[in-house]
């Protein structure tokens, strides 16, 4: 069949009447273009556009989002991504920013570790707030030590983050978007310390890389992050929350051949190798689904 469709052809290929197809372009309701005075439907459109309106169990089938996983950095998932060959590309921004991309369908899925402040549960409360994703899942990546990154061997002889406030040391944050952030947030206040009690540097760093960084390198003297990220670059590290982090989507995403091609190399042996090799993560529960819109 050509790729340009005529009325007669469209009404053919959906299996309707002829005059329904100009109802439709009446209402602009199917994707057509008037050429010379003719109508004229492009079947890849169209098909697109019968996918759209596809109803199962009584929900829509929205089409497959663009192959790029957003949300909350972490170095497992950016290096696996690298090594699945799975064609994904990343645009790592925090959680909460992941978590818009995904409903508005400018990504496939994202990386999330949002903490609930009432039960200090991760992510699922999340997803529930979501009235625009009734197909949404999460599947459990790995659980992380989150924690103070500090300057090699401790100089500051630094315990807690009730030390870091009261003795007014940098802190290097997040951005508002990301979930280390609002964890940041959650242990200052389950502590009792003020938020502007911290004394944070200017600029917020953009990722866990950043963020140890910066503490390397002099610009901060603690940073909130996870193990794997301060033994990657030699420095100390006080645990003070397990958290687990997920991978959110669309059910519909879920089958597409590049997050099958990731999930599938997450349980090879060579990533279980690096799991343990950066430190810091249990991936026993990797791929379980921890939450699935009812």
């Amino acid at each position: 069949m050509r790729e340009l469709m005529t009325t007669r052809e469209v009404a053919d290929y959906l299996r309707i009447k002829e005059r329904k197809v100009y109802g439709l372009v009446q209402a602009h309701a199917i994707p057509c273009a008037r050429v010379t005075g003719k109508w004229l439907f492009p079947r890849a459109m169209v098909d697109l556009w019968v996918l759209e309106n596809t109803e199962y169990a009584g929900r829509v089938l929205a089409p497959a989002a663009p192959p790029v996983l957003a949300g909350s950095h972490d170095p497992l998932l950016e290096w696996a991504v690298r090594e699945s060959g799975s064609g994904l590309a990343v645009l790592f921004d925090g959680s909460l920013d992941g978590v818009q991309r995904v409903t508005t369908r400018q990504a496939c899925a994202c990386g999330v570790h949002v903490i609930d402040a009432r039960d200090e549960s991760y992510n699922v409360r999340l997803l529930e707030q979501q009235p625009a994703m009734p197909d949404a899942v999460l599947l459990e990546w790995a659980w992380r030590e989150q924690g103070l990154i500090l300057a090699a061997g401790n100089p500051l002889d630094i315990a807690s983050l009730a030390d870091v406030a009261a003795r007014g040391l940098r802190v290097i944050d997040r951005q508002q978007s990301a979930g280390s952030h609002l964890l940041l947030e959650h242990l200052l206040q389950k502590s009792g310390t003020p938020s502007a009690a911290l004394k944070r540097v200017a600029r917020p760093a953009r990722n866990e890389s950043d963020a140890a960084f910066a503490v390397a390198n002099g610009d901060a003297d603690v940073a909130l992050g996870i193990a794997a990220v301060a033994r990657q670059y030699r420095l100390d590290f006080v645990p003070l929350q397990r958290e687990r982090y997920d991978l959110m989507l669309r059910r519909r995403d879920y089958f597409e051949a590049p997050l099958q091609a990731l999930l599938t190399f997450a349980h090879s042996t060579a990533f279980a190798d690096k799991a343990h090799a950066l430190g810091g993560y249990d991936i026993e529960g990797l791929g379980g689904v921890r939450y699935n819109t009812p």
